[in-house]
């Protein structure tokens, strides 16, 4: 059952959106690979570092961009999440424009307190915009719609590299807990 919108699809993109609601998993080759990388963004979200976050995390994109030999992506790292009274942006994904290469920009901080994103939902969001890349260039669509097969092939990514992922041996497990301890009265 398609989502609500596919009905104001022209006949092109609803061919589109029913070939990426088909495939509902992705694997990856190699993911192990990653997990050093994981951990150093990690590390610079517990210390709020702008600079080391947006390396690791370019890093992490050039790691799974070569692996799957598909072309890479440029990652920015903005600050304060935009938001409004409907909704609030995580992350965002720009295809390939003119020359340039595809970009991927994800948000460091929360719209309304201003405080690090959470490691997890900062790595979702990103598998989630890097989806939207794996369509175009690993599946050759011409779009890349939300469908159901988008969604499971995000799960999919994010099981995999978040199965790598131990915040419990790598400190604590949110940077806004950083350096806050309970006082025993």
């Amino acid at each position: 059952m398609p989502f609500g919108y596919y009905h104001q699809l022209n006949a092109k993109a609803k061919r589109i959106y029913r070939a990426s609601d088909k495939v509902s998993d992705f694997q990856l080759p190699n993911v192990s690979v990653v997990r050093p990388v994981l951990r150093k963004i990690f590390e610079a979200l517990q210390a709020e570092s702008h600079l080391r976050t947006q390396k690791w995390t370019q890093r992490l994109l050039n790691r799974l961009t070569s692996q799957l030999h598909i072309r890479p992506i440029r990652f920015e790292l903005l600050d304060i999440r935009p938001s409004n009274p409907r909704m609030e942006l995580y992350g965002l994904y720009y295809p390939m424009e003119g020359r340039r290469i595809p970009r991927i920009q994800v948000w460091m901080r929360t719209a309304k307190r201003h405080q690090v994103v959470a490691f997890r939902t900062f790595l979702r969001t990103l598998l989630h915009e890097l989806c939207h890349h794996l369509d175009y260039d690993c599946l050759g669509l011409k779009d890349s719609f939300h469908t159901k097969g988008f969604y499971g092939r995000e799960a999919s990514l994010a099981s995999q590299v978040l199965s790598l992922v131990d915040t419990a041996a790598w400190g604590a497990g949110h940077p806004s807990k950083m350096g806050k301890t309970k006082r025993k009265i």
